[in-house]
């Protein structure tokens, strides 16, 4: 269960959840997996720190690539029988958003996975297979199919809500109940970059790696955040581009034409929560409504004083509401058992 302090915490910007915790976080580099870039020991932030020695490559094997493709995830400290909570991240992202929010959820008891999606994230990728829509579904897929094995809560922040509904009507079986966290569903993919000549498509990759860039959309993400802590996210939110392989796996999935989930979104069966940052400055918190229609098993909780990123900004609000939406869906399953 989430503990007194964390449910006071709710109402709490995360730096301050943060100074209650640190005690809980001694880090030193020597625990950091090798393969991670060695700008990881530049981070401060001690939840990335923590997060980042967990991070794992777990063997997947698919049909598009003849060696397995080691895949970075977080792997869950318990197994239980309650339905496991999968974590997704946004667009050009990794794990690491998942800093502060991740040891709630393990607090509350939950078995917990963090994912990276194919093509971002720290996976080797040093034989670059195919980073389409296509592509990343499998791949997802059958990561599930050899290490999970069973229905999930998948989790899909921004661009990652696309992947989970993506996901939830190609593979059903796979998906037991969907959290969607300002969802980035309803653009046409990746519009006019998906018929950029390759000079261009990889320009513009590069831009995405810049660091004025990543310090802007900073600012625009969260609310009222200091300069040394939109320095240190942003070495959390680029850490990934630092591969060798990161340019080529980014403009493989921009001219590939991208997430377009709008015409899925009616064929979601799974029940759904809905999380919304109130003060969203990327996506208006007015598409949680269409988002609404458009689901038929559905509810939405708006988060207030909160930006686009609610995990990264008020990781205690989003984990008690991701915990309640697990425990109910547990409920429903014992009820629909003895029934």
């Amino acid at each position: 269960m989430l503990s007194t302090a964390t449910v006071t915490a709710v109402s709490q910007p995360f730096w301050k959840v943060e100074r209650k915790m640190k005690r809980k976080f001694k880090v030193t580099a020597e625990k950091f997996p090798t393969f991670l870039p060695s700008d990881v020991e530049r981070i401060k932030d001690k939840f990335a720190l923590k997060l980042a020695t967990r991070i794992e490559r777990l063997p997947v094997q698919v049909s598009f690539r003849e060696e397995s493709i080691m895949s970075s995830c977080v792997t869950p400290l318990m197994r239980n029988e309650k339905t496991p909570v999968v974590l997704l991240h946004g667009f050009d992202s990794s794990c690491l958003e998942w800093r502060y929010t991740y040891p709630l959820l393990e607090e509350a008891g939950l078995e917990t996975w963090a994912f990276d999606i194919l093509g971002w994230g720290f996976s080797d990728l040093g034989k670059l297979p195919p980073c389409d829509v296509a592509s990343k579904r499998e791949h997802f897929y059958k990561f599930w199919k050899s290490h999970i094995k069973r229905p999930v809560v998948l989790v899909g922040p921004s661009l990652g809500a696309a992947v989970a509904i993506d996901i939830a009507v190609n593979h059903p079986e796979t998906v037991e109940s969907l959290v969607l966290m300002d969802a980035s569903v309803y653009a046409e993919g990746t519009g006019d970059l998906a018929t950029l000549p390759k000079a261009a498509a990889y320009a513009g990759v590069y831009l995405l790696k810049s660091i004025p860039l990543r310090l802007y959309v900073n600012f625009i993400c969260f609310n009222g955040i200091s300069l040394e802590t939109s320095w240190d996210w942003t070495k959390i939110g680029r850490l990934h581009c630092l591969y060798p392989w990161w340019e080529d796996a980014t403009v493989s999935f921009m001219t590939s034409g991208g997430y377009n989930v709008t015409p899925l979104i009616k064929k979601v069966s799974q029940k759904t929560l809905i999380l919304w940052g109130e003060d969203d400055q990327i996506i208006s918190n007015k598409l949680a409504w269409r988002l609404h229609g458009e689901l038929s098993n559905v509810r939405v909780e708006q988060i207030s004083n909160c930006g686009h990123l609610p995990h990264v900004e008020k990781p205690a609000a989003v984990a008690k509401l991701i915990t309640e939406f697990v425990r109910e869906t547990c409920r429903r399953k014992e009820v629909e058992t003895i029934s």
